[in-house]
C-alpha cells in the first residue's frame, strides 16, 4: 500500500513538473529560474524525453516490480515530447520562400557575431548577398561594424553605422546597427556627457530614430542572457523592448535571449513584445533554433528574432544554416518586410 502511494505521488510530481516546463506561462513562470532555461529548448527536451521513455520501458520489462511506475513515467515523457514537438511545429519548422521584393521593401539581417568572430568580410558577404538595408549586429564593436559598412559600400550598398556600448559595465559587449543610406539620417539618443542613453540593462541595444521623423524606428536588440544572477535585468530588458514598441512604426531585430515562451505576457494587440509581431511566427519559422550552432536547428533555441509593428508585413524569413562554421555560436536570420502604411 505504501509503495503504491509513493509511486502515485512520484508520478503526480513528475506530471506536474513536466506541465510547468511544457507551458510555464499558464502559471506565469516563463521568466523565472530555472523554468525559463528549461523551456528554451523544446526540440532538445522532446528528444531527451523520448530517450528517457525508452529507458524506462526497458527497465519496466527487465524489473517486474518497477513495471507499473516505469510505464507510467514513460507514457508521461512520451506525451511531454509529443506536445513539445507539436508546439514547435505549430510555430514553424522552416519555410524560406520569399515573395518577390518591391522597391519599398526592407531586408533585415541579424547576426550575433560573438565579438565579430566571423570577420568583417564574411559578415558583409552575407549582408550583400541578401541586399540588406538593416543589419543588426549584437556583440559587435564599432571597428568590425565599420569594416562591414565599408565592404558593403564598396559593393554598392552604402550604410551608416550606429554602435552603443557600456564601457563601465563589466562583461558588457557592444551592439552595432547598420542602416542603408537610402533610408535617410538616423540618430541615437545621447546623455549630457555624450554617452549613449542606457537602454537594456547590462547589455546595450541600439535605438535609432529617423531625424526627419519619417521612417521606422529601428532597434538592434540585445538584452542580457538569463543566467542565474541576471534574471531581473534580463526581464527588465525584455520589458524595455516591449515599451519601445507600444505604437508607431518600429522594426526590432537582434538577439533577444528569449523565445516566444519567455515573451508571453509582454505583448499587446497581438504582438510578441508590445505591438511588435514576431516575423518568424508569421512566416512559419519560429520553431527553428538559432543558438547554439553546435546543435541542429530543430534542437536549438530560437532566440534571434525580427519583430515589427503592423506598418510592416513579413514577405520572407529564413534562419541561415550554411554559416555554422563561420565562428559565431549564433545563426543569422534574414527577414523581408513590405510596408503596409498601417
Amino acid at each position: 500500500m505504501i509503495r503504491r502511494l509513493v509511486a502515485f505521488v512520484l508520478v503526480l510530481a513528475v506530471a506536474a513538473a513536466l506541465f510547468v516546463v511544457l507551458w510555464p506561462q499558464q502559471l506565469d513562470l516563463q521568466r523565472t529560474w530555472p523554468v525559463a532555461q528549461l523551456v528554451s529548448f523544446r526540440g532538445a527536451a522532446a528528444a531527451v524525453a523520448g530517450a528517457l521513455a525508452v529507458v524506462l520501458f526497458v527497465v519496466g520489462i527487465a524489473a517486474r516490480p518497477l513495471r507499473s511506475i516505469a510505464a507510467s513515467l514513460g507514457v508521461l515523457l512520451l506525451v511531454f515530447g509529443a506536445v513539445s514537438i507539436g508546439v514547435a511545429a505549430a510555430r514553424g519548422l522552416g519555410r524560406d520562400d520569399f515573395v518577390e521584393a518591391l522597391p519599398t521593401d526592407l531586408t533585415v539581417v541579424v547576426w550575433n557575431t560573438e565579438g565579430g568572430a566571423p570577420g568583417a568580410d564574411v559578415i558583409a558577404a552575407l549582408a550583400v548577398e541578401e541586399g540588406a538595408e538593416i543589419v543588426s549586429l549584437p556583440e559587435t564593436g564599432a571597428d568590425v561594424a565599420t569594416a562591414v559598412a565599408e565592404a558593403m559600400g564598396a559593393a554598392g550598398l552604402p550604410m551608416t553605422v550606429k554602435t552603443v556600448e557600456y564601457p563601465t559595465v563589466g562583461g558588457s559587449t557592444p551592439t552595432s546597427l547598420l542602416i542603408a543610406g537610402g533610408l535617410g539620417e538616423y540618430t541615437v539618443a545621447v546623455a549630457d556627457d555624450g554617452s549613449a542613453v542606457e537602454t537594456t540593462p547590462l547589455m546595450p541595444s541600439v535605438v535609432a530614430t529617423p531625424v526627419s521623423g519619417t521612417g521606422p524606428t529601428i532597434v538592434a536588440a540585445h538584452p542580457v542572457a538569463p543566467t542565474t544572477a541576471q534574471m531581473d535585468p534580463w526581464e527588465a530588458g525584455l520589458r524595455y523592448l516591449a515599451d519601445a514598441c507600444t505604437d508607431g512604426n518600429v522594426i526590432m531585430a537582434g538577439d533577444f535571449n528569449a523565445t516566444l515562451d519567455h515573451m508571453a505576457g509582454l505583448g499587446t494587440a497581438g504582438g510578441a513584445l508590445g505591438r511588435c509581431r514576431d516575423v518568424g511566427v508569421t512566416t512559419a519559422n519560429a520553431g527553428l533554433g538559432t543558438w547554439p550552432t553546435d546543435l541542429p536547428p530543430l534542437l536549438g533555441t530560437p532566440i534571434d528574432h525580427v519583430l515589427a509593428t503592423r506598418s510592416w508585413m513579413p514577405t520572407g524569413y529564413k534562419v541561415v544554416t550554411d554559416r555554422d562554421e563561420a565562428g559565431s555560436d549564433h545563426r543569422p536570420v534574414v527577414a523581408q518586410l513590405t510596408m503596409t502604411g498601417a
